[in-house]
């Protein structure tokens, strides 16, 4: 069961103020932020991670000051969009050159040599080839004959934000929601965390499939078919040629060799970041917008909050798992054997943190700026985007009878994925 609530005080070590809050969560004083962000992330070291950091600080205000100011700017095919799309076309052309390069030397043979030297080209093609997307297999996947009114409610969430709608529905255990494609048609995917969904509203949980299914309507490409896997092939190459550890006198050459193909790979990579970095971000706020249009503001910022105590949500979550785990193989199979009261725990746990707790998750996200997340603008300033637009009414709205027959459908799915969490074999 969580931890009853218990309200403790103290005076702010900084300033006096006589401080109230509640035991589980941080202590912290709203009147000068002392503690306020104690587990603030350590800065990033790599010269990729700053640089994508510092991009996404500036786009991040750039476009927040867009949005505020009525403009609405969708991330079409302008030049940076373009300029990304030849450059990882340019990427992906010189995976088929090595393909086509390396079945040329096995064919031609060469006395042997050239069958080796093709047989390596081949292979290196093959790694760094483009991935199509497969459906998951560590969890359950939920075709339209499973659940027909969530399917249905996914249509109407569609159509209300200009999109079509998806193939297939995975139930996983994060604490997050996702769209992608799968197999060589590109046909779409929605991934619902099934810890989220639990502790949304039937507003907010129209709410976040607006916005998801807002990424495709929005066009978002960061992590498509030709963008997306150009990242990818460019991070295989990267790690392919990093420096050797500890080398000999050989070795020392050989890493000198690969300095200014390393450069040159990491330069790619930062340029694609860039060109790929305001659309991105914008993208989210666009989401958010087309989330509130569908649900209605009100879900829309209530769905920020939720995500604000993700962390916390976290932690409650391996708590109960740790707690299984410690008891041994009989209190994991009794864990196991009531998993959906791992469901109502975190829903009344969500339910009890008080409102100091998303204060304070705000004033932190202010403070850490994109710390956290180049690819996503901080929750916090989502909410404010949201707040300070015109209201806007729900497009959709949800139906007492339609919701109990979802968690009927679902039911089985919740079920799964509790139990592979309490047995950790699920992440969260």
């Amino acid at each position: 069961m969580p931890a009853i609530a218990e309200e403790t005080t103290q005076p702010c070590p900084e300033c006096g103020t006589q401080i109230r809050g509640d035991s589980r969560f941080t202590l912290w004083c709203a009147a000068c932020d002392w503690n306020v962000d104690p587990g603030q992330p350590q800065p990033d070291t790599g010269r990729l991670e700053r640089a994508e950091r510092a991009l996404a600080r500036r786009h991040g205000e750039q476009l927040l000051a867009e949005m505020l100011s009525g403009r609405d700017a969708r991330p079409g095919r302008d030049a940076s969009a373009v300029t990304a799309t030849v450059l990882a076309l340019a990427v992906h052309g010189i995976t088929l050159v090595l393909g086509v390069a390396g079945i040329w030397c096995v064919v031609a043979g060469w006395g042997g040599i050239g069958m080796v030297a093709g047989l390596v080209l081949v292979a290196l093609a093959w790694l760094l080839a483009p991935r199509v997307g497969r459906l998951p297999d560590d969890g359950p996947v939920l075709l339209r004959a499973d659940a027909p009114e969530l399917f249905a409610l996914v249509d109407e969430v569609a159509g209300a934000v200009g999109t079509r709608s998806v193939h297939a529905i995975a139930v996983d255990g994060s604490i997050n929601a996702a769209v992608t494609t799968y197999g060589v048609r590109g046909r779409r995917l929605l991934v619902l965390g099934m810890p989220l969904w639990e502790v949304l509203t039937p507003e907010e949980r129209i709410a976040l499939l607006g916005h998801e299914l807002a990424h495709y309507a929005n066009g978002d490409t960061r992590n498509g078919l030709v963008v997306g896997t150009a990242v990818r092939t460019l991070s295989v190459w990267h790690h392919i040629i990093q420096p050797l550890p500890h080398p000999t006198g050989l070795e020392i050459i050989v890493n000198a060799l690969y300095v200014l193909p390393r450069l040159l790979i990491a330069g790619l990579l930062m340029l694609l970041v860039r060109l790929t970095s305001r659309a991105g971000i914008r993208a989210e706020y666009l989401a958010d917008r087309l989330a509130a249009r569908t649900a209605s503001t009100p879900a829309a910022v209530g769905l920020m909050d939720r995500l604000l105590i993700a962390d916390s949500l976290g932690v409650r979550l391996r708590t109960e798992v740790n707690r299984a785990a410690l008891g041994g193989p009989r209190s994991t199979r009794k864990a196991t054997d009531r998993a959906d009261d791992l469901w109502e725990m975190l829903t009344t746990y969500t339910a009890s943190i008080p409102e100091h707790e998303y204060e304070r998750q705000r004033r932190a996200g202010a403070r850490r700026g994109h710390q956290v997340d180049t690819t996503h603008p901080p929750t916090h300033l989502r909410r404010a985007c949201l707040l300070a637009g015109q209201p806007e009414r729900a497009a959709v709205m949800p139906q007492a009878h339609r919701t109990e027959l979802i968690a009927t459908e679902l039911a089985p799915a919740r079920t799964e994925v509790a139990r592979r969490l309490l047995r950790g074999s699920l992440e969260y």
